[in-house]
């Protein structure tokens, strides 16, 4: 009965860690239309060389988990993991990224900047 119970234990710890992990690493993010709403600064590059981080934009909100570059735009501020603003240059930028258009190429080129997105 103990060993029952711990193993049922275990289990609903591991899941809710798996489900919260999800959660709190989504990328949701909200575009701001001012520099000291958001909480990240972003610059878009040309190139991929250019980028910390590859994006690619997803449609769905439920296809943008882990912090591995796939966004979802969110409508409401509320609703978004991350508030970000888009600078024009790129001096102004805590995080380049590079739009690419397939999901399998979003990824972190310096994963010394992912700390951004959590």
């Amino acid at each position: 009965m103990k060993n029952t119970m711990t193993a049922k234990s275990l289990f609903l710890s591991f899941f809710l860690f798996l489900s919260f992990s999800g959660i709190l690493h989504a990328q949701k993010v909200f575009s701001a239309e001012n520099a000291w709403e958001a909480d990240v600064k972003v610059y878009v590059t040309e190139h991929e060389y250019e980028a910390d981080l590859l994006v690619h934009k997803v449609d769905h909100a439920y296809e943008a988990k882990g912090n591995k570059g796939l966004w979802y735009f969110t409508t409401r501020k509320w609703e978004a993991d991350k508030v970000i603003f888009f600078v024009e240059k790129a001096w102004e930028a805590d995080l380049k990224i590079c739009f690419v258009k397939e999901a399998y190429q979003a990824g972190w080129k310096k994963r010394e900047k992912m700390y951004l997105m959590y």
